[in-house]
């Protein structure tokens, strides 16, 4: 196994579109669920998505990409250089 293989992780989000603002708020069902201001339209929730996520974790949004999912509410997310708990834990950490 590649040391870059290691160094990324697959982690499930539950997305909720046009909320009040963007927010990690909980986990459900295994998932991690977000709320984002971006409507399900053309595209946008999942792009906010990708960048609410790399800043909340402290990457560079090309380290952030969406593996499955795009079209519902349940997606993928591999995040290069952390791992699956490491990005679990960070995102669901409290403030």
């Amino acid at each position: 196994m590649t040391s870059d293989a290691q160094q990324s992780s697959l982690v499930a989000v539950r997305v909720q579109p046009r909320a009040s603002s963007d927010a990690v708020i909980g986990e459900r069902e295994g998932a991690i669920a977000i709320r984002l201001k971006a409507p399900p339209v053309d595209g946008q929730a999942n792009a906010a998505l990708l960048r609410f996520l790399a800043r909340k974790l402290g990457v560079a949004p090309t380290a952030v990409e969406l593996v499955r999912g795009a079209t519902g509410r349940q997606k993928w997310i591999r995040v290069a250089g952390l791992s699956a708990e490491g990005v679990r834990q960070a995102l669901l950490a409290p403030l």
